[in-house]
């Protein structure tokens, strides 16, 4: 992400203001993939005030979708209770089958856990650098979690009055602010998960170049992945967007400051820095991952 563009996410985290409300459009155009997942479900929307378009979409396709119910919550400063975490709101999920929102980004891992804890299925909003949270990791290494189809360009439009707004001209929309690198997280299954990424670059030493400190190479771009590279590589963690786990394995995730083989998956090689360094210089974030096919 731009730093411009970051700042609504940094500033919201920082201030705990991270009610982001969703347009209706980018609901309808990532639950049209799932539908056949709702039929005879309740569906728990549980930060949601009444007015919200999560709710309002379940409202307004009830019957199409087949629902068996749909329950909602939502924190209200005023009255200081609807927090997803209290006892009444616990008892809601305890009854649901699915739950569909967009959380707040400063406690995500701590919704996750809860959903994790209560074994139920999801489709939630957060931000692409969840990623590299190593609770969340952890899911997606294990396929308990992944991307849904995702917001288009991985920024979207939300409703929020707190933050200035750094939306160019092309893509003004009044009274609303543009926040990059937003994705959708899932433990439904989609079509898009089951696609094959198509290769056509191969390996050369020149432009994959192997890490100083893990036996892995370096690949810039997703489409770049070289088709007859048999050995590890780290890729963006753009990379999942495109993640096939019929094709690749994930092996792990880059560590940032100190080693650890359960997050990271490949041996260490150095003695100090454990980030991904090429000629002592450090890259960008990076997943670990495998070809299946070779």
């Amino acid at each position: 992400m731009a730093q411009s563009q970051n700042k609504n996410l940094h500033k919201a985290k920082k201030e705990k203001n991270d009610e982001f409300y969703t347009q209706l459009i980018d609901i309808e155009n990532e639950l049209k993939h799932y539908k056949d997942h709702f039929r005879g479900k309740t569906v728990l929307c549980n930060c949601d005030l009444p007015h919200s378009n999560f709710v309002k979409y379940f409202q307004d396709n009830f019957q199409e979708l087949g629902l068996k119910n749909l329950l909602h919550s939502g924190y209200n400063k005023e009255k200081g209770d609807g927090d997803f975490r209290s006892a009444e709101c616990i008892e809601l999920l305890k009854q649901a089958d699915i739950v569909v929102t967009n959380p707040p980004f400063s406690l995500f891992r701590e919704y996750v856990s809860q959903l994790v804890e209560y074994d139920k299925k999801f489709i939630i909003i957060g931000n692409q650098n969840a990623i590299t949270y190593k609770e969340i990791f952890k899911l997606i290494k294990e396929d308990k979690l992944w991307l849904g189809y995702g917001f288009s360009g991985g920024a979207g439009h939300f409703i929020n009055h707190h933050y200035e707004n750094y939306e160019t001209a092309t893509d003004k929309k009044e009274g609303m602010i543009r926040v990059s690198g937003v994705v959708w997280f899932t433990n439904l299954d989609h079509n898009k998960r089951h696609e094959d990424l198509i290769l056509y670059k191969k390996y050369t030493a020149e432009e994959f170049p192997h890490y100083d400190n893990y036996n892995a190479i370096n690949v810039d771009k997703t489409k770049d992945i070289p088709m007859d590279w048999a050995g590890a590589m780290g890729v963006p963690i753009t990379f999942l967007d495109k993640y096939n786990p019929e094709q690749f394995e994930i092996i792990g995730l880059s560590a940032s400051a100190g080693y650890s083989e359960e997050i990271v998956g490949l041996p260490f090689l150095g003695d100090r820095d454990a980030r991904p360094l090429i000629n002592g210089k450090n890259t960008y974030a990076r997943v670990f991952i495998k070809n299946k096919r070779i």
